[in-house]
C-alpha cells in the first residue's frame, strides 16, 4: 500500500466519472487541494484531504511520499496514433504549404504509399528502435496509455509483421506504459488492388482469421471514407472481429458525412474518430450509444482543414475524446497535451471536457473502463506534473511539466 499526500491539486474527475463523461460542467473536474491518495498495485483505496487520511492506512503503508509542489491527474491516454512507420514525409508538408493538394502530392509519389515503401524497407530492429524512441518521448509528456495502429505495410506478411512488432513493444513497455495494439490493414488501398472488396477478401479478413486467436490484437480499425473503405467493408471487418471478441474502432466522416459515425454506433464500436463532417443525426446517435466520439485536432491544424464540431458533440451528450493522430503525413505532432491545450479554445469546450477527453473518455475509447479518474476501486494510473495548479499545465503551451512517477 502506498500514500501520496500534500498534493497541491488533484484532478479526480469524480463527478465526470459519475456522469459517464457526458454533459460535463467545469465543476465536474472535482479538484481537491492539499490532497492525498491511498492505493496498492491494483486499485485506488482512498482519496481525500491530506489531513483526513485514515489511521489504518497510515499504519500499514509501505511508503508515504510528500508531493508538495506537484499536481496529479488521471493518466493521460492517447487513443489514436499511427506511430509505427518508416520513412519521412517532411517534403510533403512543404509542398502543402506551397499550395499542392493531396492529388499533386500523390502524383509526386507521396501520401500513404510513400510511407508504405519507407516502412517495408525498414528492418524489424530499426522499426522497433524508432518506435521505442517515439513511445518514450510521448510518455515524457505524462501519457501512460498509447494506442498504436498497424496499416503502413498494406500487404499480408507486412501487416502481420506490423502487428507482431506492436505486440513486442507492448510487452517491453508493460506495465508502466500500456500499448494498445490496433489491427488496421484497412488503412488505404495499395496500387496493386483496384477495389476494396478484393483487398478485404485477400488480405484483411484472412490475416485477421489467422492471428485473431493469438491474443495480441486489442482492437481493429478501418478507414471508412469515400475513396477508401465502404460500409460493407466495415461490416465485414466487424463480423470477423466479433468471432474473436476483438472490439472495433473506425475512422469516419473526415472528408464528408457518409454516416460513418452512425454505422460505428450500430456496430457498437469503442470509438469513431475524426468526425469533421458528422452532422446532427450522427451526433444524436453517438449521444445515445456507448461509442466514444474522438476528435483529432492536430490533423485539421496540420492540413489546414475545418475543425470538428467538438462543442456540438460534447454539448449534445456524446462521450468526447481527444487524440493526437500522430502519423508521418497528416499530423506529425506527438504531444497530445499540447494539441488538447490549443484545441480547447478553438473548439469552445470547457476544461473538464478537455481533461476528460484525454483521460476518462480517451481510456473508454480503447476499452479501458477501469481507469481515467482518481476514484476508489479504479486502477491507480496517474500522471504527475511539477507545478502547483492544474491550470498551469494547459496555460503553458508546449512546456513539459510532466515527471516520471518513479522519480518522485
Amino acid at each position: 500500500m502506498y500514500i501520496y499526500k500534500n498534493i497541491n491539486e488533484l484532478l479526480t474527475l469524480k463527478e465526470a466519472f459519475k456522469k459517464d463523461g457526458r454533459n460535463l460542467l467545469p465543476e465536474d473536474s472535482s479538484i481537491i487541494k492539499d490532497a492525498a491518495i491511498v492505493f496498492n498495485d491494483n486499485e485506488i483505496l482512498w482519496v481525500g484531504d491530506s489531513s483526513n487520511i485514515p489511521v489504518e492506512y497510515q499504519d500499514k503503508a509501505k511508503s508515504t511520499k510528500d508531493l508538495s509542489g506537484y499536481v496529479i491527474t488521471p493518466e493521460l491516454v492517447d487513443s489514436h496514433t499511427h506511430l509505427i512507420f518508416g520513412g519521412n514525409r517532411a517534403d510533403e508538408y512543404q509542398m502543402r504549404l506551397n499550395g499542392a493538394d493531396y492529388q499533386a502530392i500523390a502524383e509526386a509519389g507521396g501520401g500513404i504509399v510513400a510511407t508504405s515503401v519507407g516502412t517495408n524497407e525498414t528492418s524489424d530492429e530499426e522499426l522497433l528502435n524508432l518506435c521505442r524512441e517515439r513511445v518514450n518521448r510521448i510518455a515524457s509528456y505524462g501519457i501512460g496509455t498509447i494506442e498504436v495502429k498497424s496499416g503502413y505495410s498494406l500487404s499480408y506478411e507486412g501487416e502481420k509483421r506490423m502487428t507482431k512488432l506492436i505486440a513486442k513493444l507492448k510487452e517491453e513497455f508493460a506495465p508502466d506504459i500500456q500499448i494498445i495494439n490496433t489491427f488496421m490493414p484497412a488503412h488505404a488501398l495499395p496500387k496493386s488492388y483496384d477495389n476494396t472488396e478484393k483487398y478485404m477478401d485477400e488480405i484483411v479478413i484472412p490475416l485477421l482469421e489467422e492471428i485473431g486467436n493469438d491474443g495480441i490484437i486489442d482492437c481493429v480499425d478501418i478507414f471508412h471514407e469515400k475513396g477508401y473503405f465502404n460500409a460493407d467493408d466495415v461490416k465485414k471487418l466487424a463480423q470477423t472481429a466479433k468471432k474473436f471478441n476483438i472490439p472495433m474502432k473506425t475512422h469516419a466522416d473526415e472528408f464528408n458525412d457518409n454516416k460513418g459515425a452512425i454505422l460505428a454506433c450500430e456496430l457498437e464500436a469503442l470509438s469513431t474518430d475524426h468526425l469533421l463532417c458528422t452532422t446532427e443525426d450522427g451526433i444524436k446517435k453517438l449521444a445515445e450509444s456507448k461509442t466514444v466520439a474522438t476528435v483529432l485536432p492536430g490533423t485539421g491544424i496540420f492540413l489546414g482543414k475545418p475543425k470538428a464540431d467538438a462543442k456540438a458533440l460534447a454539448d449534445g451528450g456524446c462521450k468526447l475524446s481527444i487524440a493526437s493522430d500522430y502519423n508521418p503525413g497528416s499530423c506529425h505532432c506527438d504531444n497530445l497535451l499540447l494539441l488538447a491545450s490549443i484545441a480547447a479554445p478553438l473548439y469552445g469546450i470547457n476544461m473538464t471536457q478537455m481533461w476528460s477527453g484525454i483521460t476518462l473518455n480517451a481510456a473508454a475509447a480503447v476499452g479501458k473502463y477501469d481507469q481515467g479518474a482518481v476514484v476508489e476501486k479504479l486502477k491507480p494510473r496517474f500522471s504527475v506534473f511539477k507545478t502547483k495548479t492544474i491550470s498551469e499545465i494547459t496555460y503553458n503551451w508546449g512546456r513539459n511539466l510532466a515527471v516520471n512517477r518513479n522519480s518522485i
